[in-house]
């Protein structure tokens, strides 16, 4: 029996030992009934560019783009699952039904050239209502709060701890908070569904609302959401619960984690292993491994991969599915990942924004050159 077939059961397609050998970037991924042409996901990326949360022009083309460009799986940016649940004012939304036909526009046109839509569901918590950075000229990492005065709002967490010495300080949030946005998660999931999505990941990383609760840094709680890691784990756990209950069991389900605080103290990759087990349990299909971001002053050892040996811990300590992220640019790096067994996906940001067709580029590196033509639909294809 293969590691893939005793470690993941059904969900991927490779069956034997040899098959394990000539995996690489552009095999197909089989994860429950959808099927990604390649191991090539278009990560999550914040636009800030809606009103009231909803989806426009701008993110078809952005989104559409990436699919003709050959990725097999496109994620929309965080899309909030309520109003005082996006980073700021101008954040994609899903927390009413006015925002599934928007949706529903994009994901049938990326459907249609061969990608998988895929959605991430999130909530800022304590990091919300913030500037937009493209508005206001400043870094997107500055994190300086909209006053209420201007349309914002005051922001939610485990613990009345800000996020930077110049945040609002969070309202702590009350088990019955706590418990009504578990079930906006899953009323997002409904509405994604119904907008067409194939693919779900849960925000759960950043020092965002699930990732703030786990992280001791910044969940100094003494009930049941806070204390011991079983205690600050449950609030992500009963969140899947409840998004597992309505998102159909033959689509994928999959959750982006911080997989590290790179902290003396904080979340650890050990931590994430279980966590990651205890998702699994639950009906998760793959674990997005990215890092860090819980308060703002921690610095990080940057460069190419850097976070690639979280996602390969997870994988191989959890036995699950990982996606990769962070600094992956190259055809050959990515390639290299999947060949070594280090993660399941590649998840590129900026590198996708630098270069839309960034597939089929990697194609031509790794692959036949009639092959890799392939990648593109025939509209570009027949000129290259």
């Amino acid at each position: 029996m293969s590691n893939f077939s005793q470690n993941q059961g059904q969900t991927l397609t490779a069956t034997s030992e040899a098959d394990l050998k000539n995996v690489g970037l552009f095999s197909e991924l089989k994860i429950k009934d959808i099927t990604l042409r390649n191991r090539i996901a278009v990560s999550p990326m914040c636009q800030y560019n809606s009103i009231d949360g909803l989806a426009n022009d701008w993110h078809l083309v952005h989104l559409g783009s990436r699919a003709i460009g050959g990725a097999a799986l496109v994620i929309t940016e965080a899309a909030a699952v309520e109003a005082i649940g996006r980073i700021c004012p101008d954040d994609l939304g899903i927390w009413s039904d006015d925002q599934i036909a928007p949706l529903k526009k994009i994901t049938t046109f990326i459907e249609s050239f061969g990608a998988v839509p895929g959605i991430q569901i999130a909530h800022a918590g304590r990091k919300a209502s913030t500037r937009n950075p493209w508005k206001d000229g400043g870094s997107r990492h500055e994190k300086q709060n909209v006053p209420e005065s201007d349309g914002g709002w005051q922001p939610v967490g485990p613990s009345p701890l800000p996020f930077s010495d110049s945040s609002v300080t969070p309202r702590e949030l009350s088990i019955a908070d706590i418990e009504a946005i578990q079930d906006k998660f899953a009323q997002a999931a409904e509405r994604a569904y119904k907008a067409g999505f194939k693919w779900l990941e849960v925000h759960a990383a950043h020092g965002y609302f699930l990732h703030s609760f786990y992280s001791p840094l910044s969940n100094k709680r003494t009930d049941k959401y806070g204390g011991s890691l079983e205690n600050r784990m449950r609030n992500a756990l009963e969140t899947i619960d409840k998004v597992r209950k309505v998102w159909p069991q033959n689509l994928p389900l999959t959750v982006r984690i911080s997989a590290s605080d790179w902290v003396e103290g904080g979340w650890s990759v050990d931590d994430s292993v279980i966590l990651a087990a205890e998702m699994k349990k639950r009906g998760v299909d793959l674990i997005d491994c990215s890092s860090a971001f819980v308060r703002a002053g921690d610095r990080y050892q940057y460069g190419p991969g850097w976070q690639v040996p979280l996602a390969k811990a997870v994988k191989e300590q959890a036995q699950i599915l990982t996606g990769a992220v962070g600094m992956i640019t190259e055809a050959q790096q990515a390639d290299q990942i999947i060949k070594n067994g280090e993660a399941d996906l590649v998840f590129l940001a900026r590198e996708m924004i630098r270069d839309p067709y960034w597939p089929y580029h990697a194609a031509q590196e790794l692959m036949d050159k009639a092959e890799a033509k392939k990648i593109l639909p025939i509209n570009y294809s027949y000129a290259i």
